[in-house]
């Protein structure tokens, strides 16, 4: 029996075939080739098209099917992986009425930051654990106001993971984690928040039908089985936010467990039973995939949206005809600290920890001189891996303080320099294995359908190395450097 994963990213998708008996991967593809493009009409607006992710998915089972390794028809359930956040509108018919307004778009921020003063921001912490911020509700709140005559017609708001499992099956579910992420659920009362509906002025029938997310979300119609080789009628069983599903694939379930990635954004995730919101709602708290009313599972979620994103940006400036394994080489050669420069890599919308500011990507303290590219190679590496300790320090703040945190050998842990910086500046030691998105997506699907036990995750897993902090002092010192020019850049609310 096989099991279908499907990470549906920023920049591309990516699927995995894994064997329900092993937990390990028969087959992996990724589509496109080449990163998916974010469009951008104005300054800090970010969207993708639906129907797009939903072509490049197809695409993307089809070139795995096309590996040979497996029989399509033995795969028993799928389970979905998928960039958090993003908004997905359609009408009756199920048609999508405008572009996804995605994760990294921060057009929104004014309308969440009125929410959190009308709830009330103590009633905002306690019961939807963040404030509103720049997620799902606040953009819909931005389409009301702004496109009056398309939001007359929405009939659906759903999550990416939402759309994806009705374009599979025809069915619009959605769950307590996909809501939480969006901000729309109350965790007081185990429901819809009714104060945000009724803040921004929603109805609450454009919420689809509540499920775990461990369970059936609709059975893939007969059409597009037949296009993807698919036996029809097998279940989605399982959909999470990309964070959740990265956690459950390093088997990071239980309270106290951390997991960390460093995609397009960079993450820490940890689990807890209970949180100390962050006054400044700085971090952002989320329902794990395996909360519920009688057993609590918080993700406390750090992220930075300028991360592997800044990485990429500098190899397309300066370097495109490099691989990432080649500028990482050049970084090595170049010793801690980057002689002097320091790189911010918040240019890729409001950053959350920053109070939603729009600080930018910044180069501070460039000598013409002295400086190559090899030093703008290991400082970007540097001020990603310092960005990832500024906001740790925010939630060991809100009682989080990892012993250990797990990670994926991939993205940016593929590299050495960036893990030693990260290790060595945040002084807590990393786990990599042989895990990513769409394997989580694949094994959930697994849990949901019954075949796989949650204390049986991690039978996969096999640990590739463990670094440990070497030479934390030296580094203190780069980071308190960083952390000057950070702050010469932030309104004093958010230092």
């Amino acid at each position: 029996m096989l099991l279908l994963g499907i990470d549906l990213g920023t920049s591309a998708i990516k699927v995995s075939v894994v064997d329900t008996h092993t937990q390990q991967v028969v087959a992996s593809a990724q589509y496109p080739e080449n990163e998916s493009p974010i469009i951008s009409l104005q300054t800090g607006w970010a969207e993708q098209d639906p129907e797009q992710w939903w072509y490049d998915i197809r695409q993307c089972i089809i070139k795995a099917n096309a590996s040979g390794k497996y029989n399509p028809a033995d795969i028993a359930a799928i389970g979905i992986a998928y960039q958090m956040h993003g908004l997905v509108v359609t009408d009756r018919q199920g048609n999508v009425l405008r572009n996804s307004i995605i994760w990294c778009d921060s057009r929104a921020v004014p309308y969440g930051a009125n929410a959190f003063d009308s709830i009330g921001h103590a009633e905002s912490l306690n019961s939807l654990l963040n404030s509103p911020g720049n997620f799902t509700a606040a953009k819909l709140a931005w389409v009301k106001e702004n496109e009056p005559t398309l939001f007359a017609q929405i009939a659906h708001v759903m999550l990416p993971g939402d759309f994806v499992a009705f374009k599979f099956s025809g069915q619009l579910t959605t769950t307590p984690s996909a809501l939480s992420e969006g901000i729309f659920w109350d965790f007081s009362t185990n429901s819809v928040s009714a104060k945000v509906l009724n803040h921004f002025g929603f109805d609450a029938s454009i919420i689809p039908e509540i499920r775990d997310v461990f369970t059936s979300h609709g059975e893939v119609n007969a059409a597009v089985a037949r296009e993807l080789q698919l036996r029809p009628g097998i279940p989605v069983t399982y959909k999470a936010g990309d964070q959740p599903n990265n956690a459950l694939s390093l088997n990071v379930m239980r309270p106290g467990e951390v997991a960390t990635t460093a995609g397009t954004s960079g993450v820490i995730y940890g689990v807890a039973d209970a949180i100390a919101p962050d006054p400044q709602s700085r971090l952002n708290c989320f329902a794990h995939v395996n909360h519920s009313s009688t057993a609590k599972r918080i993700g406390l979620l750090l992220c930075i949206n300028g991360c592997g994103i800044m990485n990429k940006m500098i190899r397309q400036w300066m370097a495109p005809q490099m691989s990432y394994a080649a500028i990482d080489a050049y970084a090595a050669e170049v010793a801690p600290g980057s002689e002097g420069i320091s790189i911010l890599p918040f240019g890729n919308g409001a950053e959350r920890m920053l109070g939603n500011e729009l600080v930018g990507a910044q180069m501070m303290n460039l000598d013409l001189n002295r400086h190559s590219v090899a030093h703008f190679f290991r400082a970007t590496q540097e001020g990603i891996a310092f960005s990832f300790r500024y906001g740790l320090d925010i939630m060991r703040s809100m009682g989080m303080h990892p012993s250990l945190i797990k990670a994926g050998k991939a993205n940016m842990f593929q590299s050495q320099v960036f893990t030693d910086v990260f290790v060595n500046v945040t002084g807590v030691p990393v786990e990599l294995y042989n895990t990513d998105g769409a394997t989580g997506a694949a094994l959930g699907a697994g849990v949901g359908l019954g075949v796989i036990a949650e204390n049986e995750l991690g039978k996969g897993l096999e640990k590739q190395a463990l670094i440990e902090p070497n030479k934390q002092e030296a580094y203190e010192t780069h980071y308190q450097r960083w952390l000057q020019y950070l702050q010469q850049c932030m309104p004093a609310a958010t230092e």
